[in-house]
């Protein structure tokens, strides 16, 4: 039966549903000139989301309908980093959405409901709410890669997206009914004590290799990344923007839910792929990073690169190593949103800023902006003071104390290649001069999406002294 305590734990997801379903609603009845309404009333939904979410906190795990719903610290924080995301991508998408004529209710309503998606997937506690989780999450996002029907890089992204996002998540469920198979049970809990005593151990171990797919594809992580750069090329900034953070706190959530709540003791098994998808995506994301004029498909191989420092800190199963990869995907998510942020701010309408060559001499046409890329850059590249500098040192930390010195050393070496190309963003900007006459000129987002902006970039520097204690929270989330 299900209790009043149970729909008290889930309140902030169960009022995203309703908030979503409204908004939808509320949108059919106003007219294309009032459409301001619809992204402040949604914007003010997810401010509220954050507020029930912190405000719910309590001092230890509590679950709901039968423990398929898990309330943690560990998913706190993950629920409000990628709400977060989302405000930004609301405030900062709304000038470019109105000069490509795509200021559509549909953009807010699908979002709402793909946040939906993460916030049910990384409060999981059975394979039944990771699915439903996932498919959630997901199929939004294959609408809204698609949204511009006028690109048809769009529509080629999102049918890739979609057909690839079909696959794994195919082979993610034959693995959950491989585990439901040799455990006879969909409880994640249930699972972990059931591989003591199970027989199958043959068939949870293959049922393990199809899970650790599916995180690999959420994940983006080499040999599972072939739909990353032509999504983020294909898809419009502000939806490149959010999947470029989004699933990634959604796959950390994912593959500590499966792989340590319900696949703990196999650990010395997982542990390894990790680490191999860790090596192969480092160097196969930097490298060919490297060789891109295309300033998204270079952040889409940057991506496929800080998965594997994700990865990183994953193969060391301790509280440690998680802790560590929360951190990682929280500073990742939100230096990515500035990256995009500065490519939707310097885009207008007729002009999309997404060559590097595009951002030549933008010091000289814009210094705010040309240094908020650079802030962004350099935090990517783990360039001290910044936040990414700590996050990059906590995850090598991880690996090594989990005996993989020699994928730290791979992560050491990788990270000096990469910053061939983040420097050579910087250089871009402040050493070259504009080719002459197509110069673009430097639009004027409006005040909420500068002043927003502005706060992410600034956070990245000053979240460096911060980062202590947000590593506690984090290390706390785990029993640390």
């Amino acid at each position: 039966m299900i209790s009043v305590n149970d729909l008290l734990v889930m309140l902030p997801e169960l009022y995203l549903t309703a908030a979503a379903c409204l908004v939808l609603l509320f949108d059919v009845f106003i007219n294309d000139d009032q459409r301001d309404a619809t992204h402040w009333v949604a914007t003010i939904v997810m401010v509220v989301a954050i507020f029930l979410v912190i405000h719910g906190q309590t001092p230890q795990t509590v679950t709901a309908f039968g423990g398929m719903f898990i309330r943690d610290h560990m998913a706190e924080i993950l629920k409000v980093t990628v709400m977060i995301a989302t405000i930004l991508m609301f405030v900062l998408a709304r000038p470019w959405l109105k000069d490509r004529k795509l200021f559509v209710g549909e953009f807010y309503s699908l979002s709402m409901f793909s946040v939906l998606g993460v916030m049910l997937l990384v409060s999981a506690g059975s394979l039944i709410t990771v699915y439903l989780g996932l498919e959630l999450f997901s199929l939004p996002a294959y609408a809204l890669v698609a949204m511009n029907r006028e690109s048809k890089l769009a529509s080629e992204a999102a049918i890739k997206f979609f057909v690839l996002g079909a696959l794994a998540s195919g082979l993610l469920l034959f693995g959950m009914s491989l585990i439901y198979g040799a455990t006879g049970t969909l409880d994640l809990h249930r699972i972990f004590l059931a591989i003591g005593t199970t027989s199958h151990l043959h068939l949870l171990e293959f049922g393990l290799v199809f899970l650790v797919v599916g995180i690999g594809f959420e994940f983006g992580a080499v040999p599972f990344h072939m739909w990353l750069p032509d999504v983020y090329e294909g898809a419009p900034t502000p939806i490149a923007m959010y999947i470029s953070a989004v699933p990634k706190l959604a796959a950390v959530g994912l593959a500590y839910r499966l792989l340590e709540v319900g696949m703990g003791p196999l650990a010395m098994d997982w542990r390894v792929m990790l680490a191999i998808m860790a090596a192969l995506s480092l160097v196969v994301g930097n490298v060919v990073a490297i060789a891109q004029t295309n300033f998204k498909r270079m952040l889409a191989y940057s991506t496929i690169s800080h998965m594997g420092f994700v990865f990183l800190a994953l193969s060391n199963p301790t509280p440690e190593g998680y802790s560590s990869a929360v951190f990682y995907a929280v500073c990742f998510a939100l230096m990515e949103t500035v990256a995009f942020g500065v490519i939707l701010a310097l885009s207008r309408k007729g002009f999309e800023c997404e060559m590097i060559a595009d951002l030549k001499g933008l010091n000289h046409r814009s210094p705010w902006f040309a240094g908020m890329m650079a802030i962004s850059m350099f935090s990517l590249a783990g360039i001290p003071p910044l936040w990414g500098f700590a996050a990059k040192v906590l995850v090598l930390k991880a690996a090594i104390d989990g005996g993989m010195l020699w994928l730290a050393i791979v992560a050491i070496i990788c990270a000096i290649i990469g910053l061939f190309y983040y420097l050579r963003v910087v250089k871009v900007m402040y050493f070259d001069a504009p080719v002459a006459g197509t110069e673009p000129l430097v639009a004027k987002p409006d005040l909420a999406a500068r002043w927003l902006l502005s706060i992410n970039a600034l956070g990245l520097i000053a979240m460096i002294a911060g980062s202590g204690v947000f590593y506690s929270w984090c290390l706390a989330a785990f029993g640390a």
